[in-house]
């Protein structure tokens, strides 16, 4: 994030082969500060009463924290934890949380992601997958594009035979606002190689609505 990061917090621990660091920009927490203290002002606030003097500021942490995917490398995820594996059937990791924000109002948008691949000579550690999805998602996006990019990202990593990425979220910026549509969910989906083919796709798409029990 930068060398004049600092206020770094108390948790960094070594997770899977790389350091998790979570810090603050204190000039950016300024900035973003000052600006929310006029937007507090204008919607009719008053940002110096007791309730709200800490305020901008706990929001420029926060959307610090909510967009930090943009400092990270989702490429170097997969490649920190790629193996060599004569494996050569279908990888699903589902139920992946997502947690993002629409670009266009600002406003979250939340749900599951399902990813699969098959590997084509290589292996990637199953946690890096559900780190990749995080590392799009914590940015401001639009479900299609977020998709394409978590596909796109593990296909040029891995360069395995094909690989399928579903999402499921629901929009604040469509259920508290605008249509005001509390149980919409949309689904996006994007394939590539092997799950262009309707049988493959339809064994992925068996698995993610299966359930274990």
């Amino acid at each position: 994030m930068g060398e004049k990061m600092i206020n770094q917090m108390a948790e960094e621990n070594e997770m899977d082969g790389y350091v998790k660091i979570d810090r603050y920009n204190s000039e950016k927490i300024e900035k973003i500060s000052s600006h929310y203290s006029e937007i507090l002002s204008a919607i009719g606030e008053d940002p110096a009463r007791e309730g709200l003097l800490k305020t901008p500021e706990r929001v420029a942490k926060a959307l610090q924290f909510l967009t930090h995917g943009y400092d990270l490398k989702p490429a170097e995820i997969l490649k920190s934890a790629m193996f060599k594996e004569d494996y050569s059937q279908m990888v699903v990791v589902k139920d992946i949380e997502v947690y993002s924000m629409c670009e266009h109002h600002m406003l979250p948008f939340f749900g599951k992601a399902h990813v699969a691949y098959i590997p084509n000579g290589h292996i990637v550690g199953l946690s890096k997958i559900p780190r990749v999805v995080d590392a799009y998602a914590r940015r401001l996006q639009v479900q299609e594009r977020l998709t394409n990019e978590i596909r796109d990202c593990i296909q040029e990593t891995l360069n395995p035979l094909g690989v399928a990425v579903v999402i499921e979220c629901r929009h604040l910026c469509m259920s508290m606002r605008g249509a005001q549509k509390q149980n919409s969910v949309t689904t996006t989906s994007a394939f590539t190689g092997e799950f262009i083919q309707e049988r493959t796709r339809a064994e992925f798409l068996r698995l993610i609505t299966a359930s274990l029990d």
